[in-house]
């Protein structure tokens, strides 16, 4: 179960916001709301910067509240796929399992119950894959966080109401996923859960904090998951630190 290339770049949320207009009140708006009169030309945008990285290098799409809304429906989701692909998937990388969930559908499925349901029983017979084939790493992709500090937490918009995040976090601590990478936060964050990490990315585009605009790399090891967070500065000036480049050049 093991499929090459061994690397890929994987999106949890918005590269460019091509139509943000600042008011005098400093309010602004986002072109990738969904429904936004602006949303062709931002997917046209978006499609022009892909064409620029390398064609060598698979790019992982993990569906978010701007691509299908909040309250997603079937329309919104269709539209997604014809655009963008499957809204949630699995794929091996090396001996490690990727799991791409639909967030969006454990914060309010109410307009389209039915699909939320066919992801569980998906999902459920992912792990059941997972288990048979006794993987190195199960990492999970999606765009709401489970949790941005602490897994009791209150509820609020940024991360999953407190009995679904309950029952997801155990279902992923019994199935050995080590990791979950998320963004929507538009700030670094991030906690633990008897064992599951909870990676939180900010932005490389609008930040809702003080962290710099970047991305975040991660490097995965027969017996390890190291990630680390770069600001476009470092990585244009310095590039990544030597240990991960040692470790990179390990698993290519």
């Amino acid at each position: 179960m093991e499929c090459q290339p061994r690397k890929f770049s994987f999106s949890l949320g918005t590269f460019e916001n091509a139509y943000m207009e600042w008011t005098s009140t400093r309010s602004y708006l986002f072109g990738l709301l969904y429904g936004s009169q602006w949303r062709k030309d931002q997917e046209r945008d978006l499609k022009n910067v892909l064409k620029n990285t390398d064609q060598d290098i698979p790019l992982v799409f993990v569906s978010g509240n701007h691509d299908i809304g909040n309250a997603p429906t079937r329309e919104t989701i269709d539209n997604y796929c014809k655009s963008w692909g499957d809204d949630y998937f699995s794929f091996w990388v090396g001996g490690a399992f990727f799991l791409v969930l639909n967030s969006q559908l454990y914060f309010d499925s109410s307009k389209c119950p039915e699909l939320k349901q066919a992801q569980d029983v998906w999902l459920n017979e992912q792990l059941a894959v997972a288990e048979k084939h006794k993987c190195k790493h199960i990492i999970v992709f999606q765009h709401i966080p489970l949790f941005l500090r602490e897994p009791d937490e209150d509820h609020d918009y940024f991360n999953l109401e407190k009995s679904v995040r309950q029952e997801i976090m155990e279902k992923f601590h019994k199935a050995g996923i080590k990791a979950v990478f998320s963004g929507h936060y538009h700030r670094n964050a991030g906690g633990s859960y008897r064992g599951l990490e909870m990676v939180v990315t900010s932005a490389i585009g609008c930040q809702l904090g003080e962290d710099p605009h970047g991305l975040r790399v991660v490097v995965v090891t027969d017996e390890k998951i190291v990630h680390r967070y770069y600001s476009l500065d470092e990585l244009s000036s310095q590039g990544m630190e030597k240990e991960l480049l040692d470790m990179l050049a390990k698993q290519i």
